[in-house]
């Protein structure tokens, strides 16, 4: 079992000296990966279904993972997840390009749709779109990260007669793993990521998830190129081997694990160090 950390871009964790802080204890302790969180705006005030309250600090996602990579050897960094469709895929493609160079090719692209209207009324994204504009969208980057000389048409995205230089390291391309827990969301999976990201999942919870991903094999065509799909899971709260067992034993490939309430920074770096005696990291 590959163990991650949930949200190194949030909370108390959005200060750049805590973050370089825990994010270095990750590499040393022996975490596998380190994963961000994203909302780009909080409703005010806070009603439901918007998960924060409105000054919860949370960083952006691409800046987050870009100072991961200066600060970080080993450990893979990943977006869990980017709301792709309230972001421009030509700039974002390029974004993540340069994180993967900096990093030497350690960039896991994380993606989900968002259930959250505002978010998206305020960006000028019309939320009916929004599945849609994600499929397209992975489409779209995938293009721009494969082609010497991109060519894509879309309903929302249409390149040709450019070049967007330079490439990623990893080839084909960066993992890109679709999160959600709807149908909609494991056919995605299933037809277009190469892995599967399920948050505050329980361990009955995640059974349900795969067998919504094993329903949607059925009907769904994937790429041999695509490999398995990786499945990766964050558990709502602490977990102990026997239940990393469990997870296992359904199939999931990965934990990244959610510290819960941190107080400061050095909450966090006691969590991964805990964490790393625990699982024999």
């Amino acid at each position: 079992m590959k163990i991650g950390f949930f949200g190194f871009n949030n909370g108390v964790l959005a200060e750049p000296e805590a973050m370089a802080r825990t994010l270095r204890a990750m590499d040393d302790a022996g975490f596998e990966s380190a994963w961000t969180g994203e909302h780009v705006v909080l409703i005010d005030p806070q009603e439901p279904p918007s998960p924060a309250p409105p000054d919860f600090p949370m960083l952006d996602t691409v800046a987050a993972l870009a100072f991961a990579s200066g600060v970080t050897q080993r450990i893979r960094l990943a977006s869990g997840i980017i709301l792709l469709a309230q972001r421009n895929p030509v700039v974002l493609a390029k974004e993540l390009s340069g994180i993967d160079r900096l990093s030497k090719g350690r960039l896991i692209f994380g993606v989900g749709v968002g259930y959250v209207p505002r978010e998206f009324e305020v960006i000028g994204v019309p939320y009916g779109e929004r599945g849609a504009r994600v499929s397209e969208h992975i489409e779209a980057i995938r293009t721009l990260w494969t082609q010497e000389q991109p060519e894509f048409s879309g309903r929302f995205t249409q390149i040709s007669g450019v070049r967007q230089q330079p490439m990623p390291v990893q080839k084909p391309h960066p993992p890109i793993t679709i999160g959600g827990m709807s149908p909609a969301a494991y056919r995605r999976a299933v037809r277009q990521g190469n892995g599967w990201y399920g948050f505050a999942q329980t361990v009955d919870a995640a059974a349900g998830s795969i067998a919504g991903l094993r329903e949607a094999a059925e009907v769904e065509v994937r790429s041999e190129g695509l490999g398995d799909l990786e499945i990766t899971v964050t558990p709502p709260g602490p977990v102990d081997r026997g239940t990393v067992k469990r997870y296992e034993d359904l199939g999931v490939s990965r934990l990244a694990l959610l510290p819960g309430r941190l107080r400061k920074g050095d909450d966090a770096v006691r969590f991964v160090e805990t964490a790393a005696r625990q699982f024999n990291l």
